[in-house]
């Protein structure tokens, strides 16, 4: 056990790692442990890994190669290696870096404590055998005062050709409908306003839950759980995320668009906008029907916000299929996009391929992507000019202490004067006066000004 108890924790990749990350400082505070903004000022670090992609991989290795070194000199240093590449490499870590501690994949954040207290009694210890994640007891050290992240659904049974996530995360595991109103209801009575609902594939929540309705559908759906965690007191803004298009149906759409505090915001990731590469993904749907399921929701929202993922240079891919991608950009118009070329990723059947493109063409096709995403968002985000929106302060802007910034319902980051003190967690009306592609600038309205949070927005005359 460290004399002194301090930690810190460096977060790779996606919003589950994130909420994985808060889980696992909650835990290590009720065991005494205070954080360290500084890493070598620690005595127990963690890095929370993410294997998605090679560059988020080595960056890990670079670190923890740092740390290692320290640990020679000072050997009372605890070193974590948590999260999906843990998961991946397992005791092939320790060969690798023989000065780590503990070595524990993505199910095991819960057992956390129990896992320390063997290293603290001398134990090399790898976690990373399959476990049924059990219910978590502890409170998350969250990052913000004022969103939250909430886990619906670990895990995940699909099996995209390119994707590690199902090695790394596991088969799919859902909370309890039960669970998951009551960690919203405590975080309602702490004061957090927004809640994001997580999931790895949230469309598959409740598959795994016993039970199914008179009609022959699942009991428990993504939809039944909206409708049943809509009233908790306090929350006011729910999201979800992220999205599968195999799963997204219209009865999801319709709870969206009457439910008043889930936002007009959807994240449904279409990877490429071509049927053969879709295929060769193992997606299960075609270009066609995600542009169905766009369509559908613009007709309940008009005004919701889409963002997605795309990845380009996929083994075998063609310019003209390439080219369909930047069509179904241009033509949906996606207000984000985060975009990706191929990495091979160890375990996956198109690592295997012969058809791999060159380094060249995929940074070609990344860079010519890109510049569409962002001339597509900023005409998007020309609706807002004009507009009052309902932004939710999170915190200051951190490069003009004199702004704070927030987000609108649909997502879009927003900056606007005002005092972060008094201003902190409140849903206020902000007149927007300047539109850039990923973000917005305005300024407060008045106390008299109030806005439905049913709407989207409104428009000054």
């Amino acid at each position: 056990m460290p004399a002194s108890r301090r930690y810190h924790i460096t977060t790779f990749g996606c919003q589950m790692n994130k909420a994985d990350s808060e889980r696992m400082a909650g835990i290590l505070e009720d065991m005494g442990f205070t954080w360290e903004e500084e890493p070598n000022a620690a005595d127990l670090i963690i890095y929370n890994t993410c294997t998605i992609r090679d560059n988020a991989e080595q960056k890990v290795y670079s670190y923890l190669g740092r740390q290692a070194k320290r640990k020679q000199e000072d050997p009372h240093l605890t070193l974590v290696v948590a999260g999906c590449v843990a998961q991946q490499e397992g005791e092939q870590l320790l060969r690798r870096v023989p000065e780590l501690d503990l070595v524990m994949g993505p199910q095991h954040a819960n057992r956390l404590g129990e896992l320390l207290e063997q290293v603290f009694s001398g134990s090399q210890v790898v976690a990373t055998e399959p476990v049924h994640i059990m219910e978590d007891i502890t409170k998350p050290r969250r990052d913000s005062t004022v969103t939250a992240w909430v886990n619906v659904i670990y895990g995940c049974n699909e099996r995209c050709t390119y994707c590690v996530v199902p090695n790394v995360r596991g088969v799919e595991q859902s909370r309890p409908p039960e669970a998951i109103r009551e960690e919203m209801v405590e975080l309602g009575r702490q004061g957090y306003k927004e809640v994001t609902l997580l999931g790895q594939n949230i469309d598959a929540y409740g598959r795994d839950l016993p039970g199914v309705t008179p009609e022959g559908r699942h009991q428990h759906t993504l939809t039944d759980l909206l409708y049943t965690v809509h009233d908790v007191p306090g929350i006011e803004r729910i999201r979800f995320a992220t999205s599968h298009p195999r799963y997204f149906t219209e009865r999801l759409i319709r709870a969206c668009a009457e439910l008043p505090k889930v936002c007009e915001h959807f994240h449904i990731p279409f990877q490429s906008g071509d049927n053969e590469v879709l295929k060769a993904m193992g997606r299960g749907y075609t270009q066609e029907k995600y542009r169905r399921i766009i369509e559908i929701i613009r007709s309940y929202m008009p005004d919701a916000a889409i963002s997605a993922d795309a990845i380009v240079g996929f083994p075998g891919e063609t310019e003209s299929q390439f080219e369909n991608t930047l069509k179904l950009v241009d033509e949906i118009g996606f207000d984000q996009l985060n975009t990706a070329a191929y990495s091979p990723r160890p375990g996956t059947p198109a690592a295997l391929w012969e058809s791999q493109l060159s380094e060249e063409v995929k940074s070609d096709r990344l860079q010519r992507l890109n510049h569409l995403v962002a001339t597509k968002a900023a005409e998007r985000s020309q609706r807002y000019l004009g507009r009052v929106e309902e932004v939710l302060v999170e915190a200051q802007n951190e490069k003009n202490p004199d702004q704070v910034m927030g987000r609108t319902r649909s997502n879009r980051l927003t900056f606007f004067p005002g005092d972060i003190q008094t201003l902190q967690g409140k849903l206020v009306p902000v007149l927007i006066t300047e539109a850039r592609a990923f973000s917005l600038s305005g300024h407060l309205l008045g106390e008299s000004t109030r806005l439905d949070a049913s709407s989207a927005a409104a428009v000054l005359p």
